[in-house]
């Protein structure tokens, strides 16, 4: 039996001014005085041209039955966050359009849909009441909502005093709750806790098993292919691909890779949001020092990530997560895991820096692997993220069993010590 279609794209187009005017929270006086002289404001402006405008989306086009949780997955600045953004009437679209059939919960970027002014209690009560919610469901939903974010002490408190992680906390929790048709999750997961991602993760999977509509955007492949059988892969503003979740995943973290070993970081693939920290560039360098697309198993590996920071930051630490090209996280590890490191540079002072780590020999199995980075501080914010920024290819020649043409399961080919022993005597008993 056919479903019927909750979200209908056509031709979505999404055009920005370059060096517009930052958006910020207004009274109700400034917002009619902007009204009256926005028309002013655009003939002074001028017409716009193609160097001061970008598409950050354009000529998009899918469908979303009922039921389905769709994956969206895409390199930094690929539309994503922009895509769900008209999909949540936060913003409007520049040309084409978005039929969504039912009530719409959005989680995007923190604090979207808040006032900062009303206490926790008031936005829950304002949030319930925009999606139609009669006051009688809402506070029979309350108790809930606050038990989930964790936030009881602080309810009657304005959410504009909230820490990043409390204001998330509440923010998901107000979104999966109110029993959305639609449920729209932006990747800002990554801003609370190991624990309340996973009471995340469980509560929209939980709302998937309903049979409610999701579209998640994430990151994390694994979370990805947990959670949804399809995917919608955006490159550059336009659909590269819809198609099942393992065969979108494996064409993300497999395409547009350099086939030099280095990646480069341009200033437009940067969010403002990083800064102070810059992303200069990522190498993989064989043991003679050159930067090398296909490495040895049997030799040692050195990854080098260059940054600059333009401020001081205390805590911070950068991430290495290696993946093959199917999603599978093979390890994660920080520039800062030894202790040693970690006392040393409590405070990282401005300037231009390199991390490095080796990957010992006989670890890697052959095969294709994808490097993704991480500037954070821990639990505070993260600074910058590229899941996917680089691939690499690993060679088995002369690792231990190819002496045998058989492909050896498993992403590591690590290198035991055996020991094998003939005892004297008789044989034991079969």
């Amino acid at each position: 039996m056919q479903r019927n279609i909750a979200i209908e794209v056509s031709n979505l187009g999404k055009k920005y001014r370059i060096g517009g005017p930052v958006s910020r929270y207004t009274t109700l006086r400034e917002s009619l005085v902007d009204t009256f002289a926005a028309p002013i404001r655009r003939l002074r402006s001028g017409k716009e041209t193609a160097e001061n405008t970008i598409w950050a989306l354009r000529g998009v086009s899918f469908q979303v039955p009922e039921g389905q949780v769709l994956g969206v997955i895409g390199r930094n600045g690929a539309g994503k966050s922009t895509l769900l953004k008209i999909l949540s009437r936060v913003t409007d679209p520049t040309e084409g359009y978005a039929r969504i059939r039912g009530r719409v919960g959005s989680l995007l970027e923190v604090g979207t849909g808040f006032h900062p002014e009303l206490t926790g209690r008031e936005n829950i009560q304002l949030n319930g009441a925009i999606l139609g919610m009669p006051r009688r469901q809402i506070e029979s939903k309350f108790d809930e909502i606050v038990e989930f974010s964790g936030v009881e002490k602080f309810i009657d408190t304005p959410v504009k005093r909230y820490s990043s992680g409390m204001y998330l906390r509440l923010a998901f929790a107000v979104a999966a709750h109110m029993e959305p048709d639609i449920l729209v999750v932006d990747e800002v997961l990554a801003v609370g806790d190991a624990e309340f991602q996973r009471k995340c993760l469980g509560k929209m999977s939980d709302v998937a098993k309903a049979g409610r509509t999701v579209l998640f955007v994430s990151h994390s492949m694994s979370s990805i292919l947990r959670l949804t059988e399809e995917t919608l892969v955006l490159e550059n503003g336009r659909v590269a691909m819809q198609a099942t979740t393992p065969e979108a995943v494996d064409y993300y973290l497999s395409s547009g890779f350099s086939q030099t070993g280095e990646r480069f970081w341009f200033e437009n693939e940067i969010p403002t949001a990083s800064y102070p920290f810059y992303p200069r560039a990522l190498r993989v360098m064989n043991p003679g020092g050159n930067v090398s697309d296909t490495v040895r198993s049997t030799e040692p590996v050195t990854l080098e990530l260059e940054y600059d920071l333009a401020e001081p930051i205390q805590g911070l630490r950068l991430g290495i997560y290696l993946m093959t090209t199917h999603g599978e996280t093979v390890f994660t590890a920080f520039d800062t895991d030894s202790p040693d490191l970690y006392e040393k540079f409590a405070t990282r002072e401005a300037g231009h820096y390199l991390s490095r780590a080796v990957l010992p020999a006989d670890l890697l199995n052959e095969g294709r692997y994808v490097i993704g980075v991480n500037a954070s501080v821990f639990r505070v914010k993260r600074y910058f993220q590229d899941e996917a920024a680089l691939a690499f290819n690993v060679d088995a020649s002369g690792a231990p069993g190819t002496q045998w043409s058989e492909v050896r399961q498993g992403t590591i080919r690590p290198r035991l010590e055996w020991e094998i022993e003939q005892r004297a005597g008789e044989l034991a008993q079969i």
